[in-house]
Formats: structure tokens, sequence, C-alpha cells
């Protein structure tokens, strides 16, 4: 009933261009158009899984910089966060959070996606701007329509349990529809305690919590609680289809284990218009968004609270507040010249607001003035009393243009050509410290000087310095991709790019402003527990890659081997350099955690992806095949010699399958080397390779379906390669309160059950 219908949606909203341009360099996990069995290869993961992101651990090419438990981040050939444009139901939504607490897909949970693509090589400008590193789309289920004007109920219903952090969560759908009208309601809440790893990881208990300890083998600030909710309604005609969804995400908490910080309440509005329709020249499409996003921060419960003793409390906590707004439009249109050629042409606007300010803390020093002892007011080792401002009144509105032309010159060559110009405006008003007192403060002995300065420097000098800067800034960025495919015949096919892609600074990158290093450390997205400087003077990157694939398979592509190698030379990448906060100007930190600033330096990038499958054929047992991938990056500095920060080592799986009836199970070996090649200016740590045992499995009958299985088998003990430095316990807040050299490990076993009922 349903299936054709979703199919000649999804046809109307890709456009017959979009057929050939969606598929060029990328990666996709379902298949379009099915919306009934839209993550047919994906739903197996749900039960073990509460991270959007960690549906792409499949896809050649990417790996995950560890988060939160429902908030990592996807890397796509070495370049991560920002750099990666993530499209999540045509909204491009920016994280509002000085760690970057909050991405784009935290807002969908696993259960509501429908589809997802990632473009790891080559991305059509059409598919959007302001990004380096690849593409990724996800979508939730296209809506759906009955055959006939008689209504129908329809919905789904979910649950998993794992064992390691005892995580639990569920899943509602529930669905109403005409042949012209669908009204959908989908909700999923999740919740998880710490997780334990494979053995010991770390020699100490404290969590800087009177009577709270943690276990040597327990991954502190790894718990969190979510919930996700939205109500999509859909009207459609012969040639026209009107959607509009509300959105509401809450999040209780999630707590980091590279971060210093941990989000305490994070609430999103959304609201999502959409339109397309086809015309006698071709198809029209159009877009309007909003989000609004409230998100708070302070230590939780793992991480020391309180900070100084009486009289001389230094802090209770650091609140810290961010509130983010983004208005977003887009317009396309496929116009088809010819039967060979169609040419899309398109207009972009996305307005973007931010606050992000700290309450003094203590927030009331009555009668704390001067004593014998402490010649100086004792708010001046306290954060008082004024509130930060991180960033006040930031803006960032990005407006384009772009126009892209298809040519399918035979039925074995196609081209594509675009290009797209972005007008990016970067801005933020005046700030201030927890004070504005001048921290020119000569005591009556070097110590007092240099304990006084010590929270002193950075409030009042930095904010004065901030102050007077013309701090807007204007940046016109170029877009230019140029692909090729050629399919000689059904059992190869050839790919050939080349792009132009440009990204300019997020806010924060830009304009953290304070050398206090206290609110350094609280500016930090990469988890390597430094603290990082922002530089007004930042100028965009530009990537320029060149990527090719091959593929060899059978007709239905049950037997294939693809390779894909690509080239990344980005000027102005924007790398961080060791920085002295008190001179204000480069410096060389001790072994440990330290400074940076933000700087415009070269980077390149280079490596491969090798994918492939093969069936085994059957016996009394059922069906056998065999799933298999490597992946290779190699990221270097050219200005300092270094390593880039974050790039996976070289690593790989290989599964073996078996399905008979609706039993399917699969032993998955994972595999990943030494990472040696770390950036030096960030300290970072390098981490041992590891092998893992996995075991999935799952039973379907009729629509209920059972998942199951065990990760890490035998609990090996392993540090996430991508994971930072582990700051999930202790006096976070001081730059040095908390050890240094320790990884974050992966999760050791962990059994997991799932069930998920359709009706």
């Amino acid at each position: 009933m349903f299936r054709p219908l979703a199919a000649l949606l999804v046809a109307l909203a890709m456009g017959p261009a979009t057929a050939h341009a969606a598929d060029v360099q990328s990666q996709e996990i379902v298949v379009k158009g099915k919306a009934d069995k839209a993550d047919e290869k994906a739903k197996n993961k749900k039960a073990r899984i509460s991270d959007t992101a960690s549906l792409l651990l499949d896809q050649p090419g990417v790996a995950l910089q560890t988060g939160g438990g429902v908030s990592n981040l996807p890397v796509i050939h070495g370049l991560a966060d920002d750099r990666v444009l993530t499209v999540v139901d045509g909204m491009m939504l920016i994280s509002c959070c000085p760690n970057h607490m909050n991405p784009a897909l935290s807002y969908i949970d696993p259960s509501q996606v429908g589809e997802m693509k990632v473009y790891a090589g080559i991305s059509p400008v059409s598919l959007g701007g302001d990004s380096i590193g690849g593409t990724i789309i996800a979508e939730s289920p296209a809506p759906e329509f009955a055959q006939s004007g008689k209504g129908e109920f329809h919905g789904e219903l979910g649950s998993y349990y794992r064992t390691n952090g005892n995580a639990k969560g569920a899943n509602l759908t529930l669905g109403y529809s005409t042949d012209k009208l669908s009204v959908t309601l989908r909700s999923a809440i999740a919740k998880s305690d710490d997780y334990t790893a494979g053995g010991d990881f770390k020699t100490f208990a404290v969590t800087g919590r009177p009577g709270e300890t943690l276990p040597y083998d327990v991954v502190g600030s790894t718990a969190y609680e979510t919930q996700n909710h939205s109500l999509n309604v859909a009207w459609r005609n012969s040639d026209n289809l009107y959607e509009g969804t509300v959105g509401y995400q809450h999040v209780p908490y999630q707590l980091y284990p590279n971060q210093r910080m941990d989000m305490l309440n994070n609430q999103a509005y959304r609201l999502n218009l959409h339109y397309m329709g086809k015309k006698s020249w071709g198809q029209l499409e159009g877009r309007l968004y909003g989000e609004r996003v409230n998100h708070y921060m302070d230590f939780g419960k793992d991480k020391q609270l309180v900070y100084g003793s009486s009289p001389y409390v230094v802090a209770i906590g650091m609140p810290m507040y961010t509130k983010g707004s983004t208005l977003g439009g887009t317009l396309k249109a496929d116009v088809e010249l010819s039967k060979r050629d169609i040419l899309r042409l398109g207009a972009e606007a996305q307005l973007y607001r931010l606050d992000d300010w700290w309450p003094p803390s203590p927030p009331d020093l009555t009668g704390m003035l001067f004593n014998s002892t402490y010649p100086f007011p004792a708010f001046a080792a306290g954060m008082s009393p004024n509130t930060f401002w991180n960033i006040n009144n930031g803006k960032r509105d990005r407006y384009a243009l772009f126009t892209e032309l298809e040519s399918k010159w035979s039925s074995e060559l196609m081209t594509l050509l675009g290009a797209r110009v972005e007008v990016v405006t970067t801005d933020t008003g005046e700030v201030q410290g927890y004070n504005n007192v001048d921290s020119s403060y000569n005591g009556v002995s070097p110590y007092y000087t240099a304990l006084y300065n010590m929270y002193y420097n950075g409030y009042y000098l930095s904010a004065t310095n901030f102050n007077a800067l013309d701090r807007k800034r204007t940046d016109v960025n170029l877009d230019l991709t140029a692909l090729t495919r050629y399919t000689p015949d059904e059992t190869h096919t050839y790919e050939f790019g080349f792009a132009r892609k440009t990204r300019t600074p997020n806010l924060y990158e830009r304009y953290s402003w304070s050398r206090n290093a206290m609110a350094l450390i609280m500016n930090n997205f990469v988890g390597d527990g430094n603290g990082y400087l922002g530089n007004p003077d930042l100028k965009p990157e530009v990537a320029h890659t060149v990527s090719a694939s091959a593929s060899w398979h059978n007709s239905d592509k049950s037997f294939e081997i693809k390779a894909s190698p690509f080239y990344t030379y980005v000027t102005d990448y924007i790398d961080a350099v060791q920085w002295n906060r008190t001179t204000n100007t480069a410096g060389v930190n001790a072994t440990g955690f330290g400074i940076l600033k933000y700087m415009n330096q070269t980077g390149r990038l280079y490596g491969f992806d090798l994918s492939g499958r093969l069936p085994l054929g059957g016996n009394g047992l059922g069906e056998w095949s065999s799933k298999w991938l490597v992946n290779y990056v190699k990221g270097r500095n050219l200005d300092t010699g270094s390593g880039l920060y974050n790039v996976m080592p070289l690593n790989g799986k290989i599964s073996l399958e078996q399905k008979t009836g609706g039993l399917e199970n699969a032993l998955e070996l994972v595999g990943v080397a030494r990472k040696s090649d770390v950036s030096t200016p960030r300290q970072e740590l390098s981490t041992a390779g590891y092998t893992l045992l996995h075991w999935r499995g799952s039973y379907t009958y009729k629509s209920v379906r059972v998942d199951f299985g065990v990760e890490n088998v035998f609990d090996r003990l392993y540090s996430l390669p991508l994971g930072g430095a582990y700051a999930g316990q202790g006096m976070t807040m001081s730059l040095s309160g908390i050890p240094y050299g320790i990884t974050v490990p992966g999760m050791g076993r962990n059994a997991y059950v799932g069930l998920n009922c359709k009706f």
C-alpha cells in the first residue's frame, strides 16, 4: 500500500537530476523510497547504540570523535565537527556550546532515522556549503499516505536494554493517514549510567565530591538521559507535497569524559516547513526552519563542585548558560533543459545568534573583603561579582547562491559541474569578565602578586583589548565541484572528482577572548583537556580535494570490491599553536595540559578506503556472506611538521554473516593500529593498537523483531584513538587539577537485547 506512494514522494523530492548526483562519491546506509523499510541496513544497530552518529561506523572513511553518550562527532577522512556539513531533515543546525555538546545529529534519535547518506568524497554544491570535510544527510522516514480515502492508523513500538552502564531506552511512533493527509508522532527516550571499561585504566578513585568515589574501571562522566519528540503533518495532491514538523528535545544531563564541564540541561525547539512540487519545467523545493536552544553546563556528579574553603570559597560550581537561535531557508529548482541536461539552481540563507554567559560563583560575597592574611578582596579568588560574557550577541549569517549542471552524455557517462558563492558575516558585542579590576596589582610579596594576577589575568585586560577591536568580519567564499562517473557495464563503476570547499570559522574560534586559565579550558570542543584562545583574524579554511573511486561488482552487488583514494590540501587550515597567556605571545607549554591559540596554517590529508562484500553460499545452517572495510588517513600540518589532531589510525573490520529464515547472526572482528602520529602542539596522547570481537543477532517474525548480541566479547581494555584526554572525574576546573596522560577507554563487554514491533 505505502511503498509505491513513498517512492513517488521521494522521487519528487530528489528530482530526476538528484537521482544521479546523490550517488556520486556517497555511501548510502538505506534504500530510498521505502520508508517502512528505510533503515533496513541499520535497524539492527538501534538496540546497541543511543547515538545517531554511530549508525555511520560501517561507512568507509567515517570515524567518531568521542563526546557524550548521544553526541559523538562524525569524522570524515580526518576532518570533524564543523568541517563536516550535517543536515537533519533539511536543516543545517549549529552546535550552541563552547564544548559542542549539542551537535546536529544529537537532535534525532537512531529510532527516528529513515535515511542517512554520507558523502565522504566530493559533495555536490547543491547539498550545502560552509564545510570542507564532506556531508552527512539524516532524514526522518517519509510521510505515509493511504491508497484510498479511508483513514488508517499505524505505529511502531520498541525498547532495549544493555548491561554495561545499565542503559535502557524506548521509542514510539504513532501515525494516521489518508490518501492526502499524513500525521505522525515520534518519541524516543534513552538513559544510561557510567559505563565500565574492560579493566582498570586509572589509579585514583576520588571525584572531588565528599564520600563519592569511582572504581578504577568505571569511566566517569559517561552517564546520560535524553528524549526527542517530533510531530509531522503532511498534505499532498497529485503534484505537490506540504510538510510541517515541530520538534522538541530535552536532555536533563549528558556527562562528558573528555571535557571539564558537563551538560546538565539542554532544551531545543524546532519548526521545519517544507514544500516540494513537480512543474512542467522540472521541480521546485522550498524549506523554512527555525531552532531555539537553551543550554546549561556545570559539574556533574563525578566532578568536583566546591573549590576552596570558608571564608575563602573560590567557587560553588561554575554555571554556564548558552542560548542560540537559528533561522534558515532554502529554495531549489531543477530545470530540465533537455533529456541530457538538468540545471539545478538554488539560494540559501541562515541567520544565527548566540549568547554565552557564566553567572558569578559564588553568587553572594557580602562581607568577604580584606583581612590580614589575604590582602585583597576574597572574590579575587572566586568568579565574582560580575557575569562573565564569553560570547555576547554573537552573529553568524550566511547567504548563498549555487548552480549545478548535470549531464548524462550516454548510459555510460555522467558529469556534474557546480559552483557556489557564499557571503558569511560574523560579529559579536562587547564582553566582560567576572570582575573589572586592573590586573596590574603589585602586592606585598611576589606570592600574593602572582596569586592575584593568576585570577585576574585575562578578565579586565583581555576584555578591554577585545572590546577595542572592530570585531565584524565578512568572508566571500567560493566552492567548486567537478564530478564524473563512467559505467562501462553492469559490473564496473568508476568515479573521479575535484572540489574546492570553504569554511568560515565558528564564533568560538574567532571570539573566545579571555586569557584566564579557567576560562580558556572551558572553551574546548576537541576533548584534549587544553585551553583555547580565539583569534578574530582567522581566515576561512579552503580545501582542495581530489577523489576517485572504482567498484567491481556483480549485477546485484551481492559481490563488490570498492577502492576510493583521496588527497586534500587545506590552505588556512585552522590549527592551534602553544600560547603564553600572560605575555599574549607564542610560547612553549610544559608537559601536561596547556594553553593554545587558534591559528591559520596549512594542512594536508590523504588516504584510501577499501570495502567489499562476498557471498559465501549456503548449507544446512543457511546463507553465508562476508563484509569488510579498511580505512587509512594520514594528516600533516605542513607549517610545523606535526600530525593533525584526532586523525584515526589505520583500521579495519571484517564480518561473517549467516541468515536462515528470520534468524540472522554475525561475528565481527575489528582491528585498529597503534596511534603514534599525533598533534605535537596539542600534546595529543598516543594509543595502543587493539582488536575486538562482536557477536550480533536478530530474529524477525512477521512484524516483530528481536535483536541481541554481545559487544567486546572478550572484555578487552583499549583506548579510543579519538577519545581525547580523560577528564571524567576530579578537580576539572583547574588546568592541572586532573592527572595528565590518561586516555578515554572504550566500553568493556556489553550484552544487549532489543524488541521492536510494528502495527
